[in-house]
């Protein structure tokens, strides 16, 4: 059994976790512990605050009892906004505090838009757009090309976690471009891991969602690769949707 640790804020999409626990079926443990999300608010001060160093090591002890074998700070929004140096710097600081392999759901986009051999991407996102403006700025300094910006204007997660399939289409669709190689939808309070295989049947190439891809990042630093088609492309040996040039 292998056991992955997340460190989520606050209370809007864990239930994505279980659900994306039984679909993995490969004898995998996804391991929930919320941190303190103070205000909730997608505003960058707030942001910033939500993912400092003495909240997110409040929740690594309780990790670390679990057997967790990798952590992963499940927050998009509360890394990107340090910038890329600083969100490296978080992630090394998490790192030292637990013990073991750490990340964060941003990097995570980063290194799954690669694995799904994209560049150009667009970002569907709930957020105001300065928010999501420093969203692409961090994929921008991965090296990748965000062909198109949409902003949803969501001002809590405690919002965006009301959302269901209607509106998560709705967002993807509206976000997407017919140059964007795969879509980006970043936010770890949208439920989204019902929907993923019909997301990417209706824009015919992969969509990438924040809980998604932090499961796949924390089995990435587990060094397992699974295989599980209602997890969309990202999760299939062979993508069930071919990246269009």
């Amino acid at each position: 059994m292998t056991a992955l640790g997340f460190l989520y804020p606050g209370h809007s999409a864990e239930d994505d976790y279980p659900r994306m626990e039984q679909m993995l079926a490969g004898g995998v443990r996804l391991q929930v512990v919320h941190t303190d999300i103070g205000e909730d608010a997608h505003r960058l001060d707030a942001l910033v605050e939500m993912g400092s160093p003495a909240r997110l090591a409040a929740g690594v002890e309780e990790l670390r009892l679990s057997g967790a074998e990798a952590v992963v700070w499940a927050c998009t929004s509360g890394s990107f906004v340090l910038g890329w140096e600083g969100a490296h710097d978080q992630v090394r600081e998490l790192a030292r505090a637990a013990g073991l392999p750490a990340s964060s759901t941003s990097f995570a986009f980063a290194h799954a838009v690669r694995e799904v051999g994209a560049v150009r991407v667009a970002v569907a996102a709930t957020y105001p757009q300065d928010v999501t403006s420093h969203f692409a700025a961090f994929l921008r300094a991965a090296g990748l090309e965000v062909v198109a910006e949409r902003a949803g204007d969501i001002g809590t997660a405690a919002e965006v976690g009301t959302w269901g399939r209607a509106e998560v289409l709705a967002l993807a669709r509206a976000g997407d471009h017919p140059d964007a190689q795969a879509v980006l939808l970043p936010d770890t309070a949208l439920h989204t891991a019902a929907h993923l295989r019909e997301l990417e049947a209706e824009l015919g190439k992969p969509v990438l969602t924040a809980n998604q891809v932090t499961v796949w990042e924390a089995l990435r630093l587990a060094e397992r690769r699974l295989n599980a088609p209602e997890l969309g492309s990202l999760f299939t040996k062979e993508p069930v949707v071919q990246v269009r040039g």
